[in-house]
């Protein structure tokens, strides 16, 4: 069984001290490639850094969440889209909204969002935009509609940790989006409800994350004493999904991974 991580936040400093020794536990667990998530001024060039370091195995986004949607400026946009100029750099984001929060101010939020959506729009090979990775909390909304306001002129687009209700996975199928699955799906306060969602996503549609650090699964056993999530715990939330799905554990796992490839457009 072999993995693709979409949403790897490698970039975080509690990875700072034992970086190589955590991948080589995820390699060992079947998690092959890896998607290094950009999500801030500060982090997305280095997620290309390192996935510069490791060639065919980590790739990266490039982009600003919205939780840091302030400092998005003029200089912001042109630094971004230099870092858009590498071939390692697969996806636009981590972008999108998130009224949870508020960490930004809405309008903020929705200025750096729109913002991103036009670079995604002006990357297009063979007139199909670049891959969106997107993120979405409490502002479906808004989110649906500034989305709307692009039709046509989008590539790809995965809405990353899909934690929504039943309509808001439905509307986003019904755009062709693909759907992230997290460790969330193990959290029985936060995540029962996704248990049941999950069947309703078309295997070529769907993919597979941990978001670490974030988002220890709940069901882990024995759990990790710093209580890091790591890209080893991968194969622990397919299982899980697999489950969910009413499907074999490699049959979740291969259709996950050429989902992946090919929406990121990963060479061979």
């Amino acid at each position: 069984m072999q993995l693709i991580d979409i949403g790897l936040n490698l970039t975080h400093d509690s990875f700072d001290r034992d970086r190589d020794a955590v991948w080589q536990r995820a390699r060992d667990a079947g998690v092959t490639r890896a998607i290094l998530t950009g999500a801030s001024r500060e982090h997305s060039p280095k997620a290309l850094e390192l996935a510069r370091t490791r060639p065919g195995e980590w790739f990266a986004t490039a982009g600003v969440h919205p939780h840091h949607a302030t400092e998005y400026t003029e200089e912001c946009d042109a630094e971004l889209r230099a870092l858009h100029a590498h071939a390692e750099v697969v996806a636009v984001g981590e972008c999108g909204l998130d009224y949870f929060r508020d960490f930004s101010p809405r309008p903020a939020q929705r200025r750096a969002f729109e913002r991103q959506l036009q670079i995604a729009a002006d990357l297009a090979v063979d007139g199909v935009g670049k891959p969106l990775f997107l993120h979405q909390r409490d502002a479906h909304a808004d989110f649906m509609a500034m989305m709307r306001n692009f039709d046509g002129r989008l590539g790809p687009a995965v809405v990353h940790c899909f934690t929504g209700t039943r309509e808001e996975l439905f509307d986003c199928l019904d755009q062709d989006w693909h759907i992230g699955i997290t460790g969330w799906l193990c959290d029985e306060r936060r995540g029962a409800h996704l248990r049941e969602l999950v069947k309703h996503i078309p295997a070529n549609r769907l993919m597979v994350e941990t978001d670490a650090p974030y988002l220890l699964p709940r069901t882990l056993k024995p759990m990790p004493k710093d209580r890091r999530n790591e890209p080893a715990f991968l194969p622990h939330i397919v299982e899980e999904l697999a489950r969910d799905r009413s499907e074999d554990i490699t049959a979740t796992a291969a259709n996950s991974m050429t989902t992946a490839a090919t929406f990121f457009r990963l060479p061979a």
